[in-house]
């Protein structure tokens, strides 16, 4: 079977199984086992697929068939322009949440101490440390499994971030300009409706934001105000239908300049407030 060959068998197959980007997601598997890119596919694309990478190909196109996510298949997500390694003990990182990174970006200064609540695969905190300077982190999630490719993708980006076990603020002490976080935020009762990919493969932990979608926004939002010193920013992602409500909760907890910033689909995707 040559490299053509094989990438239309793929295509067919993920188009089979129903994948709604089975021609992309055919060609990143391909560009996956290869270790090529698609100047090199051109040039050889009538040469035979080695016999070993072409039963590699077929594994992968069945796992890709049965739902599971593609990152979970390569093993990485690429993110503000990092690779990040993601396994299913994390959320796969998304460009909606590039949003957020850069709000705090937009209020980061050199000697700043920053706070990454349910940091997951560690991409929001890794990428803040990467591209503001001087600045000290701490990541905290209540998973260990996420602590650890935390770790490891603090590793492969090259920056030093001190990564703290603890469910919210049980675990932390001391003071921070910002604090950031992407908590779970889907109410309960929706997470079956959801993709097969994410309610199926991505941990559920990290979805449920049990049965409002609020309620780690409510305790962070009335914890927070020991651990920020006095103009200190608390910035979270929201659900696209979630601006009004947390703008509310920090509102109410006597947080200023409160706004709502959109993704690049307009839809609302940040709440961010300055503590008095």
């Amino acid at each position: 079977m040559t490299l053509e060959e094989a990438l239309t068998h793929g295509k067919q197959m993920l188009m089979e199984a129903g994948i709604e980007e089975a021609d992309l997601d055919a060609w990143y598997l391909m560009e996956y086992v290869g270790k090529f890119d698609k100047g090199y596919y051109y040039l050889h694309s009538q040469e035979e697929m080695d016999v070993e990478k072409q039963q590699e190909y077929e594994t992968f196109l069945r796992k890709r068939g049965e739902r599971i996510p593609l990152q979970y298949i390569t093993g990485y997500q690429s993110f503000m322009g990092l690779n990040f390694k993601v396994n299913s003990n994390v959320l796969i990182p998304r460009q909606d949440t590039e949003i957020l990174v850069e709000a705090a970006l937009g209020v980061l200064r050199p000697g700043m101490k920053v706070l990454d609540l349910c940091t997951g695969s560690g991409c929001i905190m890794i990428s803040l440390m990467h591209m503001a300077k001087e600045i000290v982190g701490v990541g905290s999630d209540i998973s260990k499994q996420a602590l650890i490719v935390a770790k490891e993708n603090a590793k492969a980006n090259g920056v030093e971030v001190e990564w703290i076990r603890s469910d919210l603020f049980l675990s932390l002490t001391g003071v921070y300009d910002v604090i950031v976080a992407n908590p779970p935020y889907i109410p309960t009762g929706v997470i079956d409706t959801l993709m097969p990919e994410v309610r199926d493969f991505e941990p559920r932990a990290a979805l449920d934001g049990m049965e409002n979608g609020l309620y780690f926004y409510e305790k962070i939002v009335a914890e927070s105000g020991s651990y920020l010193k006095s103009g200190g920013y608390l910035m979270f992602e929201i659900g696209h239908d979630q601006g009004e409500a947390v703008s509310a909760l920090m509102k109410q907890a006597g947080y200023e300049q409160v706004r709502v910033i959109r993704d690049l689909a307009g839809l609302n995707r940040v709440v961010c407030g300055r503590k008095e």
